[in-house]
């Protein structure tokens, strides 16, 4: 299918949706991990799949000499794939060995594309490894056939939603002078992060009861029918949809807490769930954008074209429309509309005000069509997957690698800082090394 070609010049009223190929290409999921298993302090993740994971993880992760990461790689041998050995009596080896060394409170088995393809059946050996073990065993897939980068996350997160403890009342999650139905927010974010977002709320008398995932497994948050939910990362939507159809939670459909103008919306939504009044909340959305407005000049009216990897690309591309940029496309290679119906919304209400066409959103795109785009918009910066950066730079084009937003702490009000400051880089560093090469110029001129 040929998609339309998009001018420099042309305005949109609305959003509008494609769909290319249909292939992901992200880095890939099981690379959640690096950071899933910092998170969960008491957790041990086990990859089952071929050498070829293997070294990826060790190149994504990096060799870790001093610290102990508590995740290993189950390889497949050419016997396992043929099916001619047991892989039960490996597994649980495997398993018996980790609880000696690490004694953990979970194990998360991660199933890789090769245990998809040879249809081992990981959810029925986890039952009896669990009962042998008495160490509970909880099962996901992460394959890159199914799943692009970030979701590797979303496919654990739902699978501990069947592990959260149930309440039959309401009080039984209430903290003390708590007047608000329970709480429970769900996306893995590093621990300041955490505190300021349940500061933030706090502020508007809003406790947060509870986090999935939890700082340990003992401590996962008690779900029940009375139990309102909110994510805070706009890839978990299996996540969301789990919470609701099998625990009969409470969704929050809010945009996400990127930005202070999403933080705010995140609050606002949350507040209005919860029949709590906001309070201040302009004020302090005004204070951060006072704070960003360096950043801001230097971007504003700049173009930024996302190609697509880690599902962040409609939060981040909403931000910088409101910072001043013009956003070509967003690639992206998911896209659960009603997970994220809240933050399309907003992506288009920020259009119409900052009068600025709304950018077309291609959901799994063609990387050549793609590139054939980039060439003829011209944008000032390319958000990209790592395997394209390089490319794209050699043709002279400025890029950001997407994963370095994954990694980065970029939600909340005193985080907005931080996007800035990586989208900048590559135009701070080409005005740097213009720069460099002028006084070069100049050096080599007056020695002739």
């Amino acid at each position: 299918m040929k998609l339309p070609e998009i001018t420099k010049t042309e305005k949109k009223n609305s959003l509008e949706f494609e769909c290319e190929t249909g292939n992901y290409h992200t880095f890939c999921p099981i690379s959640c991990v690096a950071w899933l298993y910092q998170k969960i302090d008491d957790s041990f993740f086990l990859v089952i799949g071929t050498k070829t994971c293997g070294y990826f993880l060790q190149n994504a992760l990096g060799v870790m000499i001093f610290a102990e990461p508590r995740y290993a790689m189950a390889e497949l041998e050419e016997g396992d794939i043929s099916a001619q050995l047991n892989g039960y009596n490996e597994l649980k080896r495997l398993c018996l060995q980790i609880k000696k060394d690490r004694n953990p409170s979970v194990m998360v088995w991660i199933g890789t594309c090769t245990t998809e393809i040879i249809k081992m059946d990981l959810e029925g050996m986890a039952p009896r490894l669990e009962a042998e073990t008495g160490i509970p065993i909880v099962v996901a897939r992460a394959n890159g056939l199914d799943y692009a980068f970030t979701q590797g996350e979303d496919t654990i997160l739902a699978a501990m939603v069947q592990r959260c403890p149930s309440f039959s009342k309401p009080k039984e999650n209430l903290l003390p002078k708590q007047t608000h139905p329970p709480l429970v927010l769900f996306g893995s974010v590093p621990g300041s992060v955490v505190t300021q977002l349940e500061l933030e709320l706090k502020r508007h008398g809003i406790t947060v009861n509870g986090w999935l995932p939890s700082q340990h497994y003992t401590e996962l948050p008690g779900l029940s029918e009375d139990v309102y939910v909110c994510g805070v990362n706009p890839f978990l939507s299996r996540t969301a949809a789990t919470l609701m159809r099998r625990r009969k939670c409470h969704l929050i459909n809010a945009p996400f807490p990127i930005g202070p103008d999403g933080t705010r919306a995140w609050i606002e939504s949350i507040c209005e769930a919860l029949n709590m009044e906001p309070i201040g909340l302009e004020e302090r959305e005004q204070q951060i954008w006072k704070n960003l407005d360096d950043y801001c000049q230097f971007i504003r009216g700049k173009s930024v074209f996302f190609m697509g990897d880690n599902l962040l690309e409609i939060s981040l591309a909403r931000f910088l429309i409101k910072c001043g940029m013009i956003v070509y496309e967003i690639g992206i290679p998911y896209l659960d509309r009603r997970y994220q119906a809240s933050e399309l919304k907003l992506l288009e209400t920020t259009c119409h005000q900052m009068r600025v066409p709304v950018p077309r959103i291609v959901e799994k795109p063609d990387n050549y069509n793609q590139i054939q785009r980039i060439r003829e918009l011209e944008p000032d910066l390319t958000i990209t997957g790592m395997a394209h950066a390089n490319p794209l730079e050699a043709r002279g084009m400025s890029t950001k690698w997407s994963v370095e937003f994954t990694f980065a702490q970029i939600h909340g009000f005193s985080s907005s800082r931080n996007i800035l400051e990586l989208v900048t880089r590559p135009q701070r560093r080409n005005k740097a090394l213009e720069k460099m090469n002028f006084n070069n110029l100049i050096d080599t001129n007056s020695i002739k």
